[in-house]
């Protein structure tokens, strides 16, 4: 019997049970180690780089105390708009609702970034993002709210295609592959810090997968 869930009510003990997926723990996953390699060739302009110091200032100063719409407004979508995702093919999409059918389940819920193809409204994701200011919230767990959003993305395209993730917990950044009943998540990358430049690269990394591998 069909039975419904929110992205909000899974942890990945959950996910992994009712789906039969597994966690790769061996960070030289070879998605994942082709996405680290591939942004390692990612330049950045000078002027990016200026702005992304423009961004990384702020959140030095008071990111700790941010709420999540602060976080986001202020950090995550600038940082994002950096990286010039959106042209009339693909887009980065904002607090879209999402659902689908994925096993024995109707999963659905808000997420909170999604990169998917379409200009004014997203049709075909790529990407799904989740944000939070703690690492656990009183509204679910953000990696396994990633991934859920992950699986049905992955089930409307039958598998064919890896998934890509992120999930991002204050000033802390993972990223995170989804391929056939295995997922891989990032080491973890900190925004406040040098590695704000190496954040940048992984997007880079990932429009150009997006538009050379995905579409």
């Amino acid at each position: 019997m069909m039975q419904s869930a929110t992205f909000k009510e899974w942890t990945l003990t959950k996910l992994d049970n009712a789906f039969g997926i597994r966690q790769i723990l061996d960070l030289n996953y070879p998605l994942l180690k082709k996405w680290q390699n591939l942004s390692k060739t990612m330049e950045i302009t000078a002027y990016e780089q200026q702005q992304l110091l423009d961004l990384q200032q702020p959140l030095q100063w008071g990111g700790k105390g941010w709420n999540e719409y602060e976080l986001e407004n202020k950090f995550i979508s600038p940082v994002f708009m950096v990286a010039k995702f959106d042209d009339q093919i693909i887009g980065y999409f904002l607090e879209r609702h999402l659902k689908g059918i994925v096993g024995d389940y109707e999963m659905s819920g808000i997420v909170d970034g999604m990169i998917a193809r379409g200009f004014r409204d997203p049709d075909k994701p790529f990407f799904c993002m989740h944000e939070y200011k703690r690492s656990v919230d009183n509204d679910g767990q953000p990696d396994a709210q990633a991934l859920a959003a992950m699986l049905v993305v992955q089930a409307e395209e039958n598998g064919r295609k890896p998934i890509y993730g992120l999930y991002i917990v204050g000033l802390i950044w993972n990223f995170m592959v989804l391929n056939g009943n295995e997922y891989c998540i990032s080491k973890s990358y900190n925004a406040e810090n040098e590695e704000i430049l190496d954040i940048f690269r992984m997007l880079k990394a990932l429009k150009h997968i997006i538009k050379t591998e995905l579409m």
